[in-house]
């Protein structure tokens, strides 16, 4: 037999177990810390217009170098590998020495040993699976929100960290943004009275796969792309063609995404929690609306100190209400009303300050002598690259980046069957009202998690 085809049969028996069975390192790899001064060596998992972005924020970083990249789409994976090609060859500070490797099984990316942390930037229905399986190699992940397609895999991301001992970062970067930073310190310190209701706006829920069949993109591995998911027709507003410049309404469609529920709504119901002080709890009832077959908002989380949080449909990302006033956040928008009378605001240029000046001075004015002080990041990629170094949990670590995925799956739990279930944010489970199944899905192709 070619010496080759050998080596690569080995490596698919391996990498084939990385996928479908724990991963059993001996304790000492988990609690080795990274050498202060060292490069990390970084793998790109999905490179699609979200990867891009991201790769082009680390790919800069001087403690970053580039080894890989994987992608089921060939065109998008050979981009990939170009842009790291020419960006070392005209930066060569870290250059790795040798062409950028590309994968389309992601297994033969996390089977390396020489890199240390992924980058996942896939659609939502393969996070879990790919986290899961990074997180048991031994590497630290980076995964883009929502961390899971459902509640099992949160649940399951959040054990498999602690069982490992490596670091998350969810890609909520909101939470490394100033205005949504303030907003939420305001609100935990008692700035707007006790808190009454949050109103969160963002889009529809998603629906089940109904696209019609389109000729097959040359270069796509389809059944890959699917994964655990049920196999279905190829249509290209799921994987377009080419290097595309738009996100994919793959998100839309339930197979492989929540809606916006699960898009935007990671977002908002995370500064929703981060607000509430809830990050490492959740809502105890999660109520649909009245004619939820065909909603598009209107959902309701309870908290269990009667705090509702509302999928709404207007104004600024997210709208705290309190007794003595309110705080609307949204990105690169803040508003803090007290007994009616605006104290800071800045929504557009026609207020004729800049945000960053009404920030200063909502602080100055009210949190000069705060009691609470949240976690504060300027950057989130940089956050996530000093918590490799140092070990700690990063802004939007696993249970962070879980619960907040859990709050969106809790109202999508809403709209897809209309049934009010009570939560046990304790145990992660249903108190009452809500059927198992519900928490997962049914795992296709030989994948699970």
């Amino acid at each position: 037999m070619n010496p080759k085809f050998a080596t690569r049969r080995r490596f698919l028996q391996s990498a084939a177990a990385l996928g479908a069975a724990p991963l059993i390192l001996p304790s000492r790899v988990w609690s080795a810390e990274t050498k202060p001064n060292s490069t990390l060596n970084f793998g790109f998992i999905g490179n699609g217009i979200q990867s891009r972005g991201l790769l082009g924020g680390f790919i800069g970083k001087d403690e970053v170098r580039v080894l890989a990249v994987c992608d089921v789409d060939t065109t998008r994976r050979e981009a990939a590998k170009k842009r790291v090609d020419d960006h070392y060859a005209q930066n060569t500070k870290n250059a790795p020495g040798k062409p950028c490797d590309a994968y389309n099984d992601f297994r033969e990316l996390l089977a390396r040993k020489d890199i240390d942390a992924v980058v996942i930037a896939t659609p939502d229905h393969w996070h879990a699976i790919i986290t899961v399986a990074a997180l048991k190699a031994g590497k630290d992940v980076y995964c883009e929100k929502p961390l899971t397609h459902n509640i099992h895999e949160a649940i399951v991301v959040m054990e498999t960290v602690a069982a490992t001992g490596r670091v998350l970062q969810t890609g909520s970067m909101q939470r490394s943004m100033k205005e949504f930073r303030v907003a939420s310190e305001l609100v935990r310190n008692g700035v707007i009275g006790k808190l009454k209701t949050v109103n969160c706006a963002f889009g529809k829920p998603a629906i089940p796969h109904n696209l019609p069949e389109e000729p097959m993109e040359p270069g796509l591995d389809w059944d890959r792309w699917q994964g655990p998911a049920p196999k279905k027709v190829y249509n290209s507003i799921l994987s377009p063609r080419g290097v595309h410049n738009h996100f994919p309404l793959w998100r839309e469609v339930r197979e492989y995404g929540g809606g916006y529920v699960t898009d935007w709504g990671a977002h908002h119901l995370d500064i929703a929690q981060w607000g509430l002080g809830t990050d490492d709890s959740g809502p105890v009832l999660a109520t649909p609306p009245e004619k939820w077959e065909n909603a598009k908002d209107g959902a309701v989380l309870t908290y269990a100190n009667g705090v509702t949080v509302t999928h709404g449909n207007g104004g600024a990302g997210v709208i705290f209400t309190g007794e003595d006033g309110t705080v609307e956040v949204g990105r690169g928008q803040f508003e803090l009303k007290l007994k009616g009378e605006t104290k800071a605001r800045f929504k557009s240029k026609e207020d004729h300050v800049s945000l960053d000046s009404q920030l200063i001075k909502a602080e100055k004015e009210f949190l000069a002598d705060a009691k609470i002080k949240l976690y504060t990041s300027s950057n989130h990629l940089t956050d996530f690259i000093e918590c490799i170094r140092s070990r700690k949990k990063p802004n939007t670590n696993e249970i962070i980046g879980a619960r907040s995925a859990i709050c969106c799956h809790l109202m999508n739990i809403g709209y897809y069957t209309g049934q009010t279930v009570k939560w046990d944010p304790a145990k992660n489970t249903f108190a009452s009202g809500g059927n198992p199944a519900w928490l997962t899905r049914e795992y296709q192709n030989g994948w699970s998690v």
